[in-house]
């Protein structure tokens, strides 16, 4: 199990964004690099930069994949920030009335979704978008709540 550096809680469950989360940005970068591949081939000045926009973009889309952590302990979910270790959101697991999955048409296609979760009071909503095969995750997360709720004897 890992730790969490604020709170000393057991992690037992934990992710990243999909991705997938991402296509569209791989998508324009590869347009990019092709454009640039083109404007090298006909020896047309500026190749260079197509090149390196593509590289920028595809190193943003790293950037962006690990910029934030889905986790769950026995207390809580919460989003952190991958590269500080700070909390961004977290809800507490007794607090959690209903989880919902939202999931359009090119994020099915992509197996990818929202989880949301609603407080019991609703004033508070907790979403891990852009989550990998969000079904399944689902599972994963509503098991760490049970073991929550109805501890084992």
């Amino acid at each position: 199990m890992i730790e969490s550096v604020e709170t000393n809680e057991p992690v037992l469950w934990q992710t990243y964004v999909s991705w997938n989360q991402f296509a569209w940005l791989y998508l324009v970068s590869l347009i990019a690099a092709l454009r640039g591949a083109l404007l090298w081939q006909a020896a047309i000045p500026g190749s260079e930069l197509w090149v390196i926009g593509a590289v920028v973009l595809v190193v943003v889309a790293l950037a962006l994949r690990f910029w934030v952590r889905y986790a769950a302990t026995a207390q809580r979910v919460l989003i952190k920030n991958a590269f500080t270790g700070r909390e961004i959101q977290a809800m507490a697991i007794e607090n959690i009335s209903a989880t919902t999955i939202k999931q359009g048409q090119i994020a099915w296609f992509l197996g990818i979704g929202t989880i949301i979760f609603t407080s019991t009071h609703g004033d508070e909503v907790l979403q891990f978008r852009g989550v990998r095969d969000p079904e399944s995750t689902l599972q994963h997360i509503q098991t760490v709540r049970r073991r929550r709720i109805f501890p084992a004897s």
